[in-house]
């Protein structure tokens, strides 16, 4: 389990799915070279910003850039931010974990 409480499992699983970012579809680098830029490093990401859930269907690897605009905003919020428009994230552009991960979060909020 990695410091995330990510099962070693699911890690693999998810490293082999999202090679590019999950958001912008970078190609994104492990390791970060002495002096270089951290923008294009994998990171770990809470699709739904809840740690306590760690499934394939929430856990995902995006690019540090991403994962820094998106913070702790809800993802329906965020994908609508000025950060996405630039670089022209949009609903249909994402990984298809991500496009389910918003059609969830928007059935869950018609249901409240």
């Amino acid at each position: 389990m990695n410091i995330w409480g990510i099962p070693e499992w699911l890690e693999r699983e998810v490293k082999e799915r999202d090679k590019a970012c999950v958001y912008c579809g970078i190609q994104m680098i492990e390791k970060v070279p002495q002096g270089g830029q951290r923008k294009t490093a994998a990171t770990w990401e809470h699709i739904i910003n809840d740690a306590q859930i760690i499934t394939r269907e929430n856990i995902a690897r995006c690019c540090a850039a991403c994962n820094s605009s998106k913070g702790q905003k809800k993802l329906a919020v965020w994908i609508h931010s000025p950060y996405c428009v630039v670089l022209g994230i949009t609903k249909d552009s994402v990984a298809e974990v991500v496009k389910q991960a918003l059609r969830k979060e928007i059935v869950d909020e018609q249901n409240v």
